[in-house]
């Protein structure tokens, strides 16, 4: 029997900021709701956020940093870990959705592309080595990783490196309470076509596209009606939102699941985008309900939510890397653990993809 062509992931890497943002850091901010300022003591505003979220700390870049310099780095340690020539890269994507913001300014930076800018240096000088952005909200490197395993299976590449970078922090409004949800980092994995007579690695994905609900993850001018310089932020109806992606994600990983033939009980882990820590226990939930499961099984869903944020399209590779890496406590990857991957954002997007490590 002809071996079949897998999508293997073979190196991670991350970046994880070292600036720590606890809630004390909003204590001076003034929040407004509808153009209204809130009327509430910020401490009582940063503890009930923290408390729906589960959002403790964030982390930001540095001053003198930007999104592609981060994704470089992330890069360069999914390469190390790979341990292949970066030469013999085939294809670079690079998953955000605001490009490069400078500090101190709003205005975003595309051009170049991220991922050429990444290639540049990186030091890569094979021009066989194609280098391209994706802009698909929070679920863009899950989808990075769908686009490049179409890419193995036709045969075009043999490794592909995903990079999924943010710094939301430069694009936040002040006067937003959900300013305090965002964060900045970055992950990246390699991506390498495996002849293989069992199956591994990428096994199946599943994504959707729910434009008509596109409203509810956006961007808009500052919640403070006094600020009139034209700046848009990034904006989101937290509660609606949480209510599409418990009833909408749960779905679409469960059609990704059966596509993929295995077993729900043999999922090992969840790799889920890190938005909001009771809306992925909720998702989880839901997902075995309907499978006809009461219980979630303990230690599917690593969480890094509490201490790194959400930072967009970086939440889901940076996870898998410190798992990986027995870096998040309690939880353990072996050979032959099935895993599903997972998120949602603006777009709004869903995707899912059922991984054999």
């Amino acid at each position: 029997m002809k071996n079949k062509i897998q999508s293997v992931i073979t190196g991670t890497g991350s970046y994880i900021p070292t600036n720590v943002i606890s809630g004390k850091h909003f204590l001076g901010h003034t929040f407004f709701d509808g153009g209204v300022k809130i009327d509430k003591d910020n401490e009582e505003i940063i503890q009930k956020f923290a408390d729906i979220t589960e959002i403790g700390e964030r982390r930001y870049i540095d001053h003198n940093q930007l999104n592609h310099d981060i994704g470089t780095i992330a890069a360069q340690k999914a390469i190390e870990d790979a341990g292949i020539d970066k030469e013999t890269l085939d294809y670079i994507l690079f998953c955000h959705n605001f490009g490069d913001v400078k500090h101190g300014s709003n205005r975003v930076d595309m051009l170049p592309a991220l991922a050429a800018k990444v290639k540049s240096q990186l030091g890569i000088n094979n021009p066989d080595c194609v280098a391209f952005d994706i802009i698909f909200g929070c679920p863009g490197w899950v989808q990075g990783m769908i686009q490049a395993d179409y890419l193995i299976r036709s045969g075009d590449a043999k490794k592909v490196l995903v990079i999924g970078a943010e710094t939301l922090s430069r694009i936040v409004d002040h006067h937003d309470r959900d300013s305090m949800i965002f964060a900045d980092g970055a992950g990246a994995t390699i991506l390498e076509a495996a002849e293989v007579d069992q199956p591994i690695g990428i096994l199946a994905h599943k994504a959707q596209t729910y434009a008509s609900h596109a409203e509810m993850l956006t961007m808009a001018g500052s919640n403070n009606p006094a600020e009139t310089n034209g700046n848009t932020y990034i904006k989101m109806k937290g509660r609606k939102l949480y209510e599409f992606a418990v009833l909408t994600v749960p779905q679409l990983v469960k059609q990704a699941i059966d596509k993929s033939g295995v077993d729900i009980k043999k999922i090992k882990m969840v790799f889920i985008h890190q938005a909001n820590g009771k809306m992925d226990h909720a998702i989880m939930k839901r997902l075995f309900k309907l499978y006809g499961e009461d219980n979630v099984p303990e230690k599917l869903v690593p969480m890094t939510i509490s201490w790194l944020g959400n930072s967009s399209v970086a939440t889901v590779p940076t996870l898998i890397d410190l798992v990986l890496k027995n870096k998040v406590e309690g939880y353990q990857i072996e050979k032959g653990d099935h895993a599903v991957f997972a998120s949602v954002g603006a777009g709004m997007h869903i995707n899912a993809i059922v991984y054999k490590f």
